[in-house]
This record gives C-alpha cells, structure tokens and sequence, in this order.
C-alpha cells in the first residue's frame, strides 16, 4: 500500500478492511516518514505496533 492510499482510508468514513500479515487491523496514523503506521489489531487484544505499509494490503 502507498501513503496516500492510507490518508485515504484514514479520512474515509467507510470501514475499510486491512490486513498486516494476514491479520486484519485498523490504521492509526501514517508516520511523518510516509513509510511507516501505527495498526491496531482488530479484536479484543487492542495490540498497536508500528508497521511499514508496504506489507499493508487492502482487501
């Protein structure tokens, strides 16, 4: 996924699915870097970890 896709889904209203490793989460913010996220796991764990975008994929 590319930066802009992600300020994209960001300022969406939609529920847009997005996986990380084949696990579905929620983006955060998009890092000044335009490289990197914080995700949240979706799901009762509320995990954040900071993550590249590359390996974001939008289902």
């Amino acid at each position: 996924m590319d930066a802009n896709r992600v300020k994209q889904i960001l300022s969406s209203s939609a529920d847009i699915e997005v996986q990380y490793n084949g696990v579905s989460v929620w983006i955060h913010k998009l890092h000044e870097d335009g490289k990197t996220a914080t995700v949240e796991l979706r799901g009762p764990l509320e995990e954040q970890s900071e993550v590249d975008i590359s390996e974001l994929q939008e289902f």
